[in-house]
This record gives C-alpha cells, structure tokens and sequence, in this order.
C-alpha cells in the first residue's frame, strides 16, 4: 500500500533484514538432510555463497579457498591483482593509508574480459553501484549488455540493481543472475552521498518476482544473487527466504584471518578521485576463512559458521531446499532483534 510523501507524491513502504523474520512451518527437519547447493549455468555450487569482488576480500589465494569450501571467489579485474606487479606491497600502502586519501579507476568491462577468458575464466560479473540495461550516454558508445552476454562462452552475472522493472531488464539481456543490492553494503555510503537504494528485504522481494515474470516469458531461470547487507547468518537466511538463489558478501569475509585487507574493508567506489562512495572500514580478523563460512563457530553472535546457520535455519523452519526456502512465510518483526534481549544488550554479548 502507498504512503503519501505529499499531495504531489505517493511512495511504498520497504523493509530489510532487521525488519523481518522467517516464521517456522509445520514441521522440522535434520539439517543434514538438507541441500543448500545451487546452479549457476553448467556450474554446480555446493554453497549459495560469493565474495564480493573487492581487493581487501577476495585475492587469487582467497578465491582458490573460498572455491575449495564449496563457494565462488570474485576478483575484481579493475583492482590492486591486475594492476600492480607486487599487490601485496599496495595493499600494505592502503592499510596505512589516512582515511581521506585514494583513487580509484572506474571499470571497463570489454578493455578486460578477452584477457580474463583466455585465462580460464568460468564466470564473468559485470557490477556497478547502479547497472541498467538501458544507459544512455553522449560520451563514447555505451555497452549493449544484451549483445555483449550473448557473445560470450561463459555465463555472466551483472547488478546492482534494486527495483522489480531494473531486474526484469536485466534478466533480459540473457544473463545467469542479477545482483540486487544498491548501497546495503558495511563500507558503502551511496545512500547517503546519492540518496539512491532500497532496504534489501524489499529489493530481492522485487527481483524475485521479476524472476517469475521473466521464467513466464521466455521459460528461462534467472538467479537472483542478494548483494551486501548481510552480516550474520540469519540475514543470509532471511535473503534467501525473500527469493535469493545466493548472496555475496564482503565485510563477512574481510574478518577471516586469510583475507588480504590487513584488518581494513573497503568497495570498489570508496576511492573514486572525484565523488567517493565508500568508506575504509576496520575490522577484526579473529577466524579464519573456514571457521566463517563452514565453521566451527566459536562465536554466539552469528557471524561465523554463515553456511552452517542458513542450513539450520532451513531445517528449523522444515525446508529441504534454496528454491523451498523461497517460499517461506514472512512476517514483519521490528523487535525480533530486541524482545527479551534486555541483559544480552546491557552485557554487550551474543544479540547486544
């Protein structure tokens, strides 16, 4: 239902992650009778999980880690990796960095990918903090993403996108998935620079129904990958019981002991030369990349074993699979987060 804004606008109400909660059903299951494996084109991934293609997550080494636990690394070919003979030499510059000094330069998709495929690779991203499948610019020839992915040998996932009528589009251009996330992520500060985002609760509910709209038309499933925002597993959780086949994440992975930021998380527009979108965050590198994503967890508070808690969650609440969990009732829940949490808070453990 529309709220009015004022006489001359009307706009909907939109929620994320720490609005919501998942309700259980009517029965339970064992959470090792349950699959959390997905497919991405010919690829089948154990876990619904990838890094976010920022220089202090993802390097080769992580990626490698990452794919060997059952997820997908993404290497950002615009970053620190393909720019500089000795990285980890900039990437120790860029941990002592002061906080207002950085550059950036932006991505350039076709200068990049005939390279990164004649190196093997399996799946091309195209991401910025906005993509649309219909950019109009008079400054040189902007990129027809539709002929662009129907040329390639690989499957493609392009976003961030954060509306039903953007994801339609771009599941049109005949790309494998959709990042649906504009802004959500813990280093990012495009909503407050541009004013431009939605709750990510709202957002992959949109793109999930742009899904359906687009399977109706063309037969074709299109995976709906939830970008930034998440932090423990139960948002991850939560992501996936609003429609998302995957998530990707950053800071999650930016604590693990193996992550190359030094102790420092930062997106791919925090060191734009001219308008900067991001902040370089601090954080704690106590676990180690498996201790995250697989466990064991050794910590109450949801943050690692991110794997293991969507799987549980699944289970709790009696779902077999990525695309039953989708169906999953939702329930608005303000207080999920505080109700009866008063000592937890106080004593700053486990929920506080």
């Amino acid at each position: 239902m529309d709220v009015e804004i004022g006489r001359g606008k009307k706009a909907r109400q939109a929620y994320g992650f720490d609005d919501i909660a998942i309700v259980p059903s009517r029965r339970t299951r064992d959470p090792q009778d349950v699959d959390i494996g997905w497919k991405l084109g010919p690829h089948l991934l154990e876990l619904p999980l990838l890094a976010s293609a920022m220089d202090g997550v993802v390097s080769p080494k992580t990626a490698i880690a990452l794919g060997k636990l059952g997820g997908l690394g993404v290497l950002n070919l615009e970053g620190i990796y393909t720019r500089y003979e000795n990285p980890d030499a900039e990437l120790e510059r860029i941990a002592k960095l002061p906080k207002d000094t950085a550059t950036l330069t932006p991505q350039k998709v076709r200068d990049h990918y005939e390279i990164a495929l004649e190196a093997g690779l399996d799946v091309l991203v195209i991401q910025g903090t906005v993509v649309s499948a219909e950019h109009v610019s008079s400054n040189g020839q902007a990129l027809n993403l539709k002929e662009f992915i129907a040329s390639l040998p690989i499957p493609t996932l392009v976003g961030g996108c954060a509306s039903y009528q953007t994801a339609l589009h771009l599941m049109r251009t005949g790309a494998e998935g959709v990042l649906v996330g504009v802004g959500p992520g813990h280093a990012c500060t495009t909503r407050g620079v541009l004013g431009v985002g939605v709750p990510q609760a709202t957002a992959i509910s949109d793109a999930a129904a742009a899904r359906v709209q687009h399977l109706l038309e063309t037969g074709k499933y299109v995976n709906v990958i939830a970008d930034g925002g998440m932090r423990t597993g139960g948002d991850i959780s939560k992501a996936v019981a609003c429609g998302a086949d995957a998530v990707m994440v950053g800071s999650p992975l930016a604590r693990a002991k193996e992550a190359p930021g030094r102790g420092f998380h930062w997106g791919m527009a925090t060191f734009h030369p001219t308008l900067p979108r991001g902040a370089r965050v601090q954080v704690d590198q106590t676990a180690s990349l498996e201790e995250i994503v697989v466990g064991p967890a050794r910590e109450n508070d949801g943050t690692l074993n991110l794997m293991g808690a969507l799987r549980t969650s699944m289970a709790t609440c009696g779902y077999e699979s990525i695309h039953d969990f989708q169906k999953a009732e939702i329930m608005l829940a303000p207080s999920i987060k505080t109700e009866g949490k008063s000592l937890q808070q106080a004593q700053k453990i486990g929920m506080g």
